[in-house]
């Protein structure tokens, strides 16, 4: 394991993608900033092992307790129509003052 020391706003680089800043540190926890592309998912590691917990598990079931998509379609909601946005009322454009008043 590499271990390094790092300070409030210093940045830690992996690869040329992902960059992990330290944005604040209050006693004895750390916040992290972490920015990466959207194809490499960024998890902590309790929620990571359970993501792996439920793939391995759903890829333990038979055939037929996977559900079919068109009886997932049929079970879903529609979502209840919107009614249309009124437009505000059209500005009328603003009247010179008459010349002839001076």
């Amino acid at each position: 394991m590499l271990v390094l020391s790092r300070q409030k706003e210093e940045t830690i680089m992996i690869g040329d993608d992902v960059e992990i800043t330290i944005v604040d540190i209050r006693g004895d926890k750390v916040r992290l900033g972490i920015t990466a592309p959207p194809h490499i998912p960024v998890h902590r590691k309790e929620v990571y092992e359970a993501i792996q917990r439920e793939n391995r598990a759903s890829a333990n079931l038979r055939p037929d307790e996977i559900p079919r998509v068109g009886s997932l379609a049929k079970r879903r909601e529609k979502p209840a129509k919107e009614p249309p946005a009124k437009e505000p009322p059209a500005k009328e454009p603003p009247t010179k003052p008459d010349e002839t008043s001076h």
